[in-house]
């Protein structure tokens, strides 16, 4: 398992925007596919968005397209979510996770995919 930590939430009112980080500790971090998960209280974790391996696709859940965009860098070994035009039910902790076997598809969408998570950082977004 990669060691993963979670920085940059906080609360922003409605519209603003902000960017959360992601740091790895994994040696071979280029073949990890990487996500974003959020869960709110009361709620299930569910897919935000994710990365494949170093030059993979990238994927969005419907509620943040055109909104979130997913990056990595590879050589900092970070994966970023720049999040813009926040809305308050984006309210919610965000995890980061890691997939040593990639993902593809519908895999990707699926926590079960993924071998390795953050603690979590806070977003809230007031109205």
């Amino acid at each position: 398992q990669v060691q993963l930590v979670e920085s940059g939430g906080g609360l922003v009112q409605a519209g603003g925007s902000l960017s959360l980080s992601c740091a790895a500790s994994a040696l071979t971090f280029s073949y990890y596919a990487m996500g974003w998960f959020r869960q709110a209280p009361g709620k299930e974790r569910e897919f935000v968005s994710a990365h494949g391996r170093s030059g993979g696709t990238t994927y969005y859940t419907d509620s943040v397209k055109g909104r979130f965009t997913i990056s990595r860098d590879n050589a900092r070994k970070m994966v970023y979510l720049q999040m813009n035009s926040l809305k308050p039910e984006d309210t919610a902790v965000y995890f980061c996770a890691a997939s040593i076997n990639g993902c593809s598809g519908y895999g990707c969408y699926r926590p079960s995919t993924y071998d390795s998570w953050g603690q979590g950082t806070q977003v809230t977004v007031s109205s």
